[in-house]
């Protein structure tokens, strides 16, 4: 089996890898990515890109035909990843979460890829009070990075796909520790900051519901797209736990009982935050029963509390670190790294 994963130097990447590699040991597995954060490691271990056979340097804008002949399987990870990148940078969002990616999926169709695996998110769903949000229901786009992924979902429902499966997994919110960990996410945010102040803030009124999935489960979830025989050729599925919908009040009175001594600041006089969401993930638990979401809340809080505190994790000051991708990128761009194209510069 020979498989791509584009995007493989982000935060979910090197664990889907290491899953991979695990599952399928002696499958070719190659790596594609623009490395605009392979520097933010989080661990003192190996690289993870040893579970590869081959790592590319390259922007999926561009990737050409060679990258995919051959390929049973493109996993696709790519993308400006969250709502203030996105506010950022939303021209580029647009060009590389839903340009990109419908660039990859038709040079994916010419090469005679078997599976592609499109990592989707429920922040799609964006506005729904009332029942949990199934596959088939409205979505309200709220930002810059949602409107990329519904967009690419949509264009690659309508595109020739000739014999190609293609699963668009709607993921929950990630979370987890990871070798290059993100803390722009919920949970990862609030055990730092408990950690680091003793005290959780809550700039919400802490009623907004938000799923979440770990980057172990998503992992899994993946192994199953790109294996799949059941369903429809082309697919979109929420990918994660009914059980693991829950509200920002409850997650952050969660990671308080998981270290001592921490206090919770909740904003109840915020204004709504019009993001909130519960997810219905019946179709998941129907189509991949041995593949669902194994990982506790409570396992998640005690092994990101391990994991930074094995890192030396002790910033106070973390939100302005490169742990929070946007600055990572914006201290690229300052160095004169980066465009604000987000492409390399001849200095780099």
């Amino acid at each position: 089996m020979r498989i791509l994963v584009v995007g493989n130097m982000g935060y979910i990447g090197p664990v889907v890898v290491r899953h991979l590699r695990k599952s399928f040991p002696t499958a070719h597995i190659t790596g594609y990515d623009l490395c605009l954060f392979g520097q933010c490691l989080t661990t003192h271990g190996p690289l993870p890109e040893i579970s590869l056979q081959m790592q590319y340097f390259g922007d999926v804008r561009d990737i050409s035909y060679e990258f995919l002949h051959e390929v049973d399987a493109v996993i696709h990870l790519a993308a400006i990843s969250n709502d203030p990148m996105g506010s950022r940078f939303e021209e580029v969002t647009d060009q590389i979460n839903r340009g990109g990616s419908l660039h990859l999926a038709r040079m994916a169709v010419k090469a005679g890829v078997k599976h592609f695996v499109f990592a989707s998110s429920c922040s799609v769903y964006g506005v729904a009070s009332g029942p949990a949000r199934k596959e088939t229901d409205p979505v309200e786009p709220l930002t810059a990075y949602a409107r990329s992924k519904i967009e690419t979902e949509q264009a690659l429902a309508e595109m020739e796909l000739g014999d190609m499966t293609v699963t668009c997994l709607r993921f929950a919110t990630a979370c987890g520790f990871s070798d290059r960990l993100r803390l722009d996410l919920v949970i990862n945010d609030f055990v730092a900051s408990a950690l680091t102040t003793g005290e959780i803030v809550v700039l919400s009124d802490g009623t907004p519901w938000r799923p979440l999935i770990h980057v172990r489960d998503m992992a899994r979830a993946i192994e199953w797209a790109a294996t799949r025989r059941q369903g429809l050729p082309f697919m979109v599925v929420n990918a994660g736990s009914d059980e693991w919908n829950h509200t920002v009040r409850d997650l952050a009175e969660a990671v308080a009982e998981h270290i001592p001594g921490t206090t919770v600041s909740i904003n109840t006089d915020a204004p709504p935050d019009r993001r909130s969401y519960k997810v219905d993930f019946s179709l998941f638990r129907t189509l991949a029963p041995d593949f669902l979401p194994q990982v506790s809340l409570a396992e998640t809080i005690t092994e990101l509390v391990a994991g930074l505190r094995n890192f030396g994790f002790a910033d106070r000051n973390f939100r302005n670190s490169s742990l929070i991708r946007l600055h990572a990128l914006k201290y690229m761009i300052d160095a004169g790294y980066l465009g604000m194209d987000l492409r390399w510069t001849p200095s780099a």
